[in-house]
């Protein structure tokens, strides 16, 4: 396994990491977490990513359950979480508690997952997207008292722009506060502006590193879609529908199939040589994998190998196949 510093921070992680989302709660049960969990650890995997809103806080506890069963030493693996969306209560959607980054949610939120994850501290926090009804100077103070306290130890952002990172490390610099060390955007060959144009600037300027998500775009580049919805894929899932019309678009698939001939002839699945184009980029710091099978993980950590094997000619044939496509 390779080992990458998250941006600028001191924390290392395992360039290809364990994500939860869809799977824990959805496909995957406490059984299946430990097994799958212990396979990625196995082979050196060392991070393990998920959120508060997975499968409305059963991801969490799974996790957690998964962790306590396994007995590893804390200090040998990294656990994320990340607040936004809140979940539902006893009482009903709380005008504090959804959909908000406001100082009484943060604070809260990160006790009750905590808890959920029979945890002392997450590793890495971030907030899963930005709330332009909550100042940013508030957020920024509340993710800092966050990490002060112990609770986290770093903390991050999701899905948010350029500016409102750079904005938020700008004001965390003139107060003295915790940075911002991480961003942790969709990033695959159908997805690539923002981490390759729009970010280009903050990795060298303020040390931004990346946990990227989806390198296989929902499971497109598997190329399992070109022939409609497997009934047992993610996509059949009921929750996850409205992921059908970008499955099953007719030009991606298209591209997806020159894509497979690459990896055919690379000795290697559509999906391994996917994840192997993510893990090409200097300025991930891991790919967050998903797996419901230990089959399925076995796969893909192959992609390390893949990788290697990724000349500057392949790359560049494999980007003029997907052509405009990418956004």
């Amino acid at each position: 396994m390779e080992y990458r510093r998250l941006g600028k921070s001191g924390l290392k992680v395992s360039a290809l990491s364990l994500g939860s989302w869809v799977t824990y709660g959805n496909q995957v049960d406490q059984n299946s977490a430990i097994e799958l969990m212990s396979a990625a650890r196995d082979h050196g995997i060392n991070f393990f990513d998920n959120a508060e809103v997975y499968a409305s806080g059963k991801s969490e506890l799974l996790m957690g359950a998964a962790l306590k069963k396994l007995g590893w030493d804390r200090l040998t693996y990294v656990v994320s979480t990340k607040f936004f969306w809140g979940l539902p209560t006893k009482f009903g959607d709380g005008i504090n508690e959804r959909n908000t980054l406001n100082r009484k949610y943060l604070m809260q939120a990160i006790d009750l997952s905590l808890k959920r994850l029979d945890l002392d501290f997450v590793d890495l926090v971030y907030c899963h997207r930005p709330d332009v009804n909550t100042p940013l100077e508030e957020t920024v103070y509340a993710m800092h008292d966050m990490v002060s306290s112990g609770k986290a130890l770093y903390w991050g952002t999701s899905e948010w722009s350029a500016a409102e990172i750079a904005a938020a490390w700008h004001i965390a610099d003139k107060h003295h506060l915790h940075k911002p060390v991480v961003e942790q955007p969709e990033y695959n060959l159908f997805h690539r502006h923002r981490v390759e144009t729009e970010y280009a600037r903050l990795y060298g300027d303020i040390g931004l590193g990346l946990t990227t998500w989806s390198p296989l775009a929902s499971g497109l580049l598997t190329g399992k879609y070109a022939n409609g919805i497997p009934a047992d894929s993610r996509g059949a899932l009921k929750n996850l529908t409205w992921m059908q019309e970008q499955l099953l678009d007719g030009d991606k698939n298209a591209k997806v199939a020159k894509l497979a001939v690459v990896a055919q002839e690379l000795g290697c699945t559509t999906a391994q040589l996917a994840i192997a184009w993510c893990l090409k980029n200097p300025n991930v710091s891991t790919v967050i994998t998903g797996a419901s099978r230990v089959s399925q993980f076995a796969e893909n950590i192959k992609a390390l190998e893949i990788s290697g094997k990724l000349e500057q000619t392949v790359m560049a044939r494999m980007s003029d196949i997907i052509g405009n496509a990418a956004n």
